[in-house]
């Protein structure tokens, strides 16, 4: 494998391409180790111990350093890892890693976030910022019906009329262009048109 070109992310990493790819990052103390130099070959061995114990070791460390700080979700935290530049194959292992442990769970992820938000976000809400988060229709649909298992349940009525109050809204003084401003909120809220209507308009 020929080293084609040695691009500088940072003041401490380098981009690697391969035989024209792109292939992962070192560090520059690494691309001593490894006499990784362009417009030469990178031998066998310096290849696998790159491959097989730097970058996943890196990999796994990074994709804790994460979860650490914040849960994520398993598109989410690949993402992550893409943008370190890593292999396909080592973000893969390191996904799989932290799912060993139980750190990545996107049913767990997507019933938490239906918790926090049932009483301001409306069903279709929710389920397009879960997806827009990479957690598959499937898991969405089992968490829904776990977070319905343990008691749960929306009204949307009610929730819009809370909201509304929260805003200051008096249908008794409201003009109609209070009312379409009111309507756009709640509509960017996944509340359907139906009882948008029914709320501001024929209450």
């Amino acid at each position: 494998m020929q080293i084609t070109k040695i691009e500088a992310l940072d003041k401490t990493r380098n981009k690697i391409f391969l035989d024209g790819e792109l292939a992962f990052v070192l560090y520059k103390g690494e691309l001593r180790r490894y006499q990784v130099r362009e417009n030469e070959n990178l031998t066998q061995d310096a290849y696998r111990a790159i491959m097989e114990e730097i970058l996943p070791k890196r990999a796994k460390i990074r994709a804790m350093h994460l979860l650490q700080k914040r849960e994520y979700t398993v598109a989410q935290l690949k993402e992550k890892l893409e943008k370190g530049c890593y292999p396909e194959r080592i973000i893969e292992d390191a996904l799989d890693y932290v799912a060993s442990f139980h750190y990545t769970d996107d049913l767990r992820f997507a019933l938490q976030y239906i918790t926090c938000h049932e009483e301001n976000r409306s069903r279709l809400r929710i389920e397009q910022d879960l997806t827009a988060k990479g957690i598959s229709r499937d898991t969405i649909a089992e968490a829904w019906q776990t977070w319905e298992e343990q008691g749960g349940s929306q009204d949307e009525v009610q929730m819009m009329q809370k909201l509304l109050e929260k805003r200051h809204f008096d249908p008794e003084k409201a003009d109609f262009a209070e009312r379409q401003k009111q309507a756009a909120f709640l509509m960017r809220k996944g509340f359907s048109t139906e009882n948008i209507r029914k709320i501001l308009y024929y209450s």
